[in-house]
């Protein structure tokens, strides 16, 4: 391989890792072809750009782009393959998914807006993670449930002091 097709995969990396907030880094080495191309097949379903490289060519495209991810080059070893998706919850239950049917792919690393997490023991987590318009509405949901409330108690009662009210009016009269 030459520097120039190097530098060429390193630049679409540099793309793809800082075209959105969130990545995985993933190893993929023990599938065979069959199993591969239904993972790519997978992936490519569920919007996740795939790519494999060299883990040198990672490492540099990572020190290419903005932020510290010195935390995730050491989990860098042996076949490694990049997801990147735009919602940040999907690569994890897509490895979840996938890991039904075969002990791969393993997740070495993965940077969700700024954070980085490392290591296999961490997919729960990351597929549990909410998107930013799931979180947008719990928190309308959770807003709305006390105004509902009150709302629905003014209705309620406000009936029963109407009636009060007129009851004890035409007694008076």
């Amino acid at each position: 391989m030459t520097r120039e097709e190097k530098n060429q995969i390193i630049d679409e990396l540099v793309v793809a890792l800082s075209s959105t907030g969130s990545f995985y880094i993933a190893d993929i080495g023990t599938l065979n072809s069959e199993k591969t191309s239904k993972l790519r097949r997978l992936c490519f379903n569920r919007q996740v750009q795939l790519k494999v490289a060299k883990n040198s060519l990672i490492k540099k495209a990572l020190e290419r782009i903005e932020g510290d991810f010195s935390e995730m080059i050491p989990a860098i070893k042996g076949s490694s393959a990049v997801m990147v998706a735009e919602v940040p919850n999907v690569p994890a239950k897509l490895i979840k998914d996938f890991r039904k049917e075969s002990d791969r792919p393993v997740l070495k690393a993965a940077s969700i807006d700024g954070g980085i997490f490392v290591g296999d023991n961490q997919l729960d987590l990351l597929a549990a993670l909410k998107t930013k318009n799931e979180l947008i509405g719990d928190i309308v949901g959770l807003l709305q449930s006390p105004a509902q409330s009150v709302i629905s108690g003014l209705t309620g009662q406000g009936g029963k002091i109407a009636g009060i009210l007129k009851t004890l009016e035409e007694r008076a009269a």
